[in-house]
């Protein structure tokens, strides 16, 4: 009567109820990239994030100071600014006057709110995570089972 695994009570409803959906924390490698070329979880993409945001610290920590070595004397006084800038801190007690030193400012401020930003993403995205799977355990088997049930006494009824 009805298409391949319909019944021909309704056109939307499958014979087989599918499993409820997931949520799969990982994400799909991209396309040629050995770095990615395994599947990305949250922890791994968390650390991959949090080592990117440490490098790019000590990195700018250092162009600073070869850039603007007037300003930032030592490489300590260097990472410490960019300790500062990447967090969003910023005491203003070192402040880059070089155009150079102004551009690795704006490229360390970037990085520290990329990573603040995917760092609470990542907070919520585990709370909204745990409440749904709360709120959800258990009722999408007991609304599956009821369905069969119904569907079985429906096929019966058609005999």
């Amino acid at each position: 009567m009805g298409g391949a695994g319909v019944t021909s009570h309704h056109p939307s409803r499958t014979k087989r109820a599918s499993p409820a959906p997931t949520y799969d924390r990982r994400v799909e490698p991209l396309r040629g990239q050995r770095l990615l070329s395994r599947t990305i979880t949250v922890r791994r993409a968390a650390l991959l994030i949090a080592a990117t945001t440490i490098l790019t610290t000590i990195a700018g920590g250092i162009a600073i100071r070869l850039l603007d070595h007037k300003e930032f004397p030592t490489i300590g006084s260097g990472l410490w600014w960019s300790v500062q800038t990447v967090t969003t801190v910023g005491y203003g007690d070192h402040v880059p006057s070089t155009k150079e030193g102004q551009l690795v400012g704006a490229m360390i401020m970037i990085a520290g709110i990329g990573f603040l930003t995917v760092f609470t993403a990542t907070i919520t995205a585990a709370f909204v995570e745990g409440a749904r799977q709360r709120l959800g355990r258990g009722q999408n088997e007991e609304i599956l089972k009821r369905l069969d049930r119904i569907e079985k006494h429906l096929e019966r009824l058609d005999r």
